[in-house]
């Protein structure tokens, strides 16, 4: 039989193309899901198992979550990305490592083929054949959703026709879950006007009482809460649940698709936005004025690249050296308070804070310059415009 790898999730598309690819396609069909966060065991287990009496040969679950911050997250921070200055490339982020994930898979288990269930309309498409046509271009891609532009209604009754008939109600909201924030897209994102009710999102509102946190930095990277050290990773998870009770990291994106076309997301990303504001204040106080101004063009880049799947090009790799390189100094508290709905930034600690006092004092007084340099600092700075205003007025 034909070895394939299919990229699976449970869901309807994928549960369509277990079924199919195996019974009338003849594919040997290995099951594959990436953890990228989110998931609980129970979920894993109930997944595989799910493959399974769909058709698949066998099924893998593979546990990406550090991958994930290691190879892109970490950038994210560094770069204080927000795409389109809102969003923190929640999901868009995830495919990637995914992807990546699940092509090297095929290879381990010698597959001529990988399929995966995106549909011909959305991003996922782009990302996942891009990294497996540069990573495998010798693996054929199969993807029946979009090749057979089949409708929900078509998978279901196929479904049906084979004997799978598990329940299929489309949810009122689609809710995708990871380390790096949580995705919910409903009625209101298909509309220019509308917004999402409260009940769509995952975390309801629970905390009300203001809480003080403190975010230790070490280059770059959270440390720690309330002084209390633990792993990168466990440290969002633990700000996650902690700023989700106060609903906090809740917006919705509107964006440029790959395709062409503009669509909307709602998200909530309460550790997400917590921790790159509060990298971003450090990052004032720490970093030189072009530092700060080349990192922003950088990083933007760098969230626009990954967006649109090009996480594989060289220049990603030069571009995260130079991230990582910004951050040498990056290091230092920063103080949070928490509010419901909203948080507050209240200032920073840091040894290496060059608001330092022993200089200068931003509009008082100076002990690095005299009044004559000064005035002697501002003509000159002042000639080029002084003298394009003389000839052109």
């Amino acid at each position: 039989m034909k070895k394939l790898v299919l990229a699976y999730s449970g869901g309807l598309d994928t549960s369509y193309c277990a079924k199919f690819l195996s019974q009338v396609e003849d594919f040997e069909v290995h099951a594959v899901s990436v953890n990228t966060g989110g998931f609980e065991a129970e979920e894993i287990d109930a997944i595989g198992k799910k493959a399974i009496q769909l058709g698949a040969s066998s099924y893998k679950s593979i546990d990406a979550v550090q991958t994930f911050y290691d190879k892109v997250v970490k950038y994210l921070i560094f770069g204080n990305v927000l795409k389109n200055n809102t969003y923190p490339l929640s999901v868009s982020a995830e495919r990637i490592v995914q992807a990546i994930e699940i092509v090297n898979y095929a290879k381990e288990v010698g597959a001529n083929f990988i399929a995966h269930g995106s549909t011909g309309a959305g991003n996922d498409q782009v990302r996942f054949d891009m990294i497996f046509q540069t990573l495998a271009p010798e693996i054929e891609i199969v993807t029946p959703i979009r090749d057979l532009k089949l409708s929900r209604q078509e998978e279901i009754n196929f479904l049906k026709e084979h004997g799978v008939d598990l329940p299929w109600e489309k949810a009122k909201y689609s809710i995708n879950k990871g380390l790096w924030g949580t995705s919910v897209g409903g009625q209101e994102t298909l509309t220019s006007h509308e917004g999402l009710p409260d009940d769509a999102y995952p975390s309801a509102l629970s905390q009300e009482a203001p809480r003080n946190l403190k975010l230790t930095f070490q280059q770059g990277e959270l440390k720690a809460i309330d002084d209390k050290e633990d792993s990168f990773v466990n440290n969002i998870e633990s700000l996650s649940k902690i700023a989700s009770a106060y609903a906090i990291g809740r917006d919705i994106h509107v964006g440029d698709t790959i395709i062409g076309i503009k669509g909307r997301v709602g998200f909530e990303a309460a550790a997400p936005l917590i921790i790159i504001k509060s990298h971003h204040l450090l990052e004032k106080h720490t970093l030189t004025k072009w530092q700060q101004h080349h990192k922003e063009q950088l990083g933007n880049w760098y969230g626009m690249l990954l967006h649109e799947g090009q996480y594989l090009d060289a220049v990603m790799r030069n571009i995260e050296a130079f991230l990582t390189d910004t951050q040498k100094n990056v290091s230092g508290d920063v103080f949070v308070t928490l509010h419901p709905y909203r948080f507050s930034l209240n200032g920073i600690s840091s040894a290496h804070d060059l608001m330092s006092a022993s200089f200068a004092s931003y509009g008082e007084t100076n002990e690095g310059w005299t009044a004559e340099d000064a005035k002697g600092f501002i003509k000159i700075t002042a000639n080029q415009g002084k003298i394009y205003n003389h000839i052109n007025s």
